[in-house]
């Protein structure tokens, strides 16, 4: 146990041991002893190491032993503790300068006891008075789609971690307008990348002669790269678990599976986007709207700014695009071989013109939908406030055409292939602005149509009763206009419209219908966040309760199902729980994609789940966002 303590006699000294009064008595003659007299005395064993190398004879009491396992430290001097002593006290005494520079410990020590030592006090921190606006406070503020896009002036950067995947394209012209044009041998549901994505778009040329329908095919459409945007293995969910030592021992083991998971993720995020395109003349002037026939997507309906509506047939570019994609020209990844058995043997022949062209509104329109009830029913409507109805005189789904012309890929489109008629006209209660900007069919009933006007009215018609809407209120009392309007192909009472005000609403027909009409009826929901008008709404193919709103300055995901989590607003209506404020984010707001300029139209995707395709001035995008 180290060094023990041992008594040396010296010659001529007492035999005796020495009691611990006489090691008191002979104490009481020690200046240092007697200065230390009133301080508590400490056990040997909370000494410090310093208190222990003063010199101190060893008594009963001051057992001085040295333990072999204990760390001793050596403290370095600091001179500066002295010197802030000093400069603290502000009297320094002569006697007590005189001892620190000699280095006589006993005389510092009793002049120590003679003056208390003030501690020196830290300097406060000096107070910025920030009323006087010299120093204003620096504020933290999150970014606001709905306003900062106002104060921009520089471009915004893109964070591709929102996406899954993102595209853009810069057509020669701009475009209004486009619809997704479904795939035939793809399939539904389709999650695998790459993707490929058909559209037909109308162009707005400078020049009348200079517009075209043109029909894209995105193909090859990959992941943004790093966004796998896939659930974990179980060997991961095990190497997070257990540590980087197991991951270490098991690596040899799974470097066969980790190489052909990177092989598949790098051959997906490594391709190059492909497009091919055809297109067809437009002489009718620039192209307002566009829309695809559900039930036959050969079948295109196109409005035009000089009054005419055109029917193309756009058959023979699908086949070559289709033919195209199985010689392996646009994609690295092979498809299915069960679907290239299903590609036509050959291509339809391509006719360019319209087969069916329409001239009998009085004026332009942005009105026209297919009816997803009864194949071959269009409605379209003008800045007039005319509606007509067509309907097809032959089958027009493609299985109907080939039970009745047989397998001789037959084509029954042709000037004769519609009927119109004249519907309703402009009413009364909005003879001085009787625009009618959207048309909707009811998912479910074959004859129910619903309108969108100028004025701030919504209209619910029944084509078995022509002349009259069965449905017409006024949804904004300030008369904004209502620019669209959109069914839920899944729930069908509700409806949703977008205004010029920036708002829009969601309506339960059940109860749309008021006992006074000069009241108007209470939506289900109503966001006035935006403080620009809205362009385009959509709900989701799949999801009754997602919709995507477009406004000049960008795409909007909703997801109406969350509910207001604030107390303060709980208990107060619907209509203000929902974001009724201007500029204020809702909860309900899932995602925006900015950065295009004055966006026009909005779809999703009917086959690959959560895909949105948008136009815009700057031209289109299509993506996928990370978080749906």
């Amino acid at each position: 146990m180290g060094k023990k303590s041992k008594r040396v006699r010296k010659s001529g000294e007492d035999d005796n041991i020495v009691s611990d009064s006489d090691i008191s008595s002979s104490n009481d003659n020690n200046p240092l002893t007697a200065a230390d007299e009133s301080e508590p005395r400490k056990a040997p064993a909370l000494r410090s190491v310093d208190e222990q190398q003063t010199g101190a004879a060893e008594t009963a009491e001051n057992l001085q032993c040295e333990d072999p396992y204990e760390d001793v430290y050596e403290e370095e001097e600091d001179d500066d503790e002295y010197e802030d002593v000093y400069e603290s006290s502000g009297d320094e005494d002569e006697d007590y300068m005189e001892a620190m520079a000699t280095g006589d410990d006993v005389g510092m020590a009793a002049t120590a006891k003679k003056q208390p030592q003030q501690q020196k006090e830290p300097a406060s921190i000096p107070t910025i008075n920030m009323d006087d606006g010299s120093n204003p406070a620096a504020q933290i503020k999150s970014y606001n789609p709905f306003e900062n896009h106002h104060s921009a002036g520089t471009p915004l950067e893109m964070d591709e971690s929102a996406y899954k995947m993102h595209h853009a394209l810069t057509p020669e012209w701009p475009s209004l307008t486009l619809d997704i044009v479904p795939d035939k041998h793809l399939g539904d549901h389709r999650t695998r990348f790459p993707h490929t994505v058909t559209m037909v778009v109308g162009s707005q040329a400078d020049g009348s002669g200079k517009n075209k329908v043109n029909v894209l095919r995105m193909s090859d459409l990959s992941r943004i790269p790093g966004s796998l945007g896939r659930e974990k293995t179980e060997k991961e969910l095990d190497d997070e678990m257990l540590g980087e030592e197991w991951k270490n021992d098991d690596e040899d083991n799974s470097d066969d599976g980790e190489e052909e998971s990177v092989d598949n993720n790098s051959e997906e995020e490594d391709l190059d986007a492909v497009l091919e395109h055809y297109s067809f003349p437009h002489a009718c002037g620039g192209i307002n709207r566009i829309r695809v026939c559900p039930h036959n997507s050969d079948v295109v309906g196109v409005w035009s700014d000089s009054g005419v509506v055109s029917l193309y047939n756009i058959g023979g570019a699908l086949d070559m695009l289709d033919r195209s994609s199985s010689l392996g020209i646009n994609s690295a990844r092979k498809e299915d071989s069960a679907a290239k058995h299903q590609l036509p043997p050959a291509a339809r022949k391509m006719r360019k013109d319209p087969f069916f062209v329409y001239s009998g509104h009085s004026a332009e329109g942005y009105a026209i939908d297919w009816s997803r009830v009864t194949p071959g029913r269009i409605a379209t409507a003008d800045c007039d406030g005319n509606v007509h109805v067509w309907d097809a005189t032959h089958p027009v789904a493609p299985n109907d055409i080939v039970a009745k012309y047989g397998k001789k890929r037959h084509d029954p489109w042709g000037n004769s292939s519609f009927s119109v008629k004249p519907t309703y006209s402009a009413h009364g209660d909005n003879i001085d602005n009787p625009s009618v900007e959207d048309l909707q069919w009811s998912p479910t009933e074959a004859t129910v149509l619903a309108s969108a006007e100028c004025g701030g009215y919504v209209r619910i018609y029944d084509v078995r009763c022509p002349g009259k809407a069965m449905i017409s209120n006024k949804v904004h009392a300030s008369g904004a206009d209502v620019n669209v309007i959109s069914w839920n192909r899944l729930v069908g009472n509700l409806l949703a419209s977008g205004g010029d005000d920036g708002s829009f609403s969601v309506w339960d027909l059940r109860n749309f219908q008021t006992p006074d009409p000069s009241i108007a009826p209470k939506p289900l929901a109503r966001f006035q966040s935006h403080r620009a008008p809205i362009t385009s709404l959509e709900w989701h193919p799949t999801d009754e309760s997602m919709i995507a709103v477009s406004d000049d300055h960008g795409t909007y995901i909703y997801d109406l199902s969350i509910e207001e989590d604030d107390p303060d607003r709980a208990g107060k209506s619907d209509e203000v729980a929902a974001g009724a404020v201007e500029g204020e984010i809702p909860p309900q707001l899932l995602f925006v994609h900015s950065g295009s300029e004055m966006t026009k139209e909005v779809h999703w995707h009917p086959q690959i789940p959560s895909c949105v395709a948008t136009t815009s001035l700057s031209g289109f995008s299509v993506f996928i966002p990370s978080n749906l």
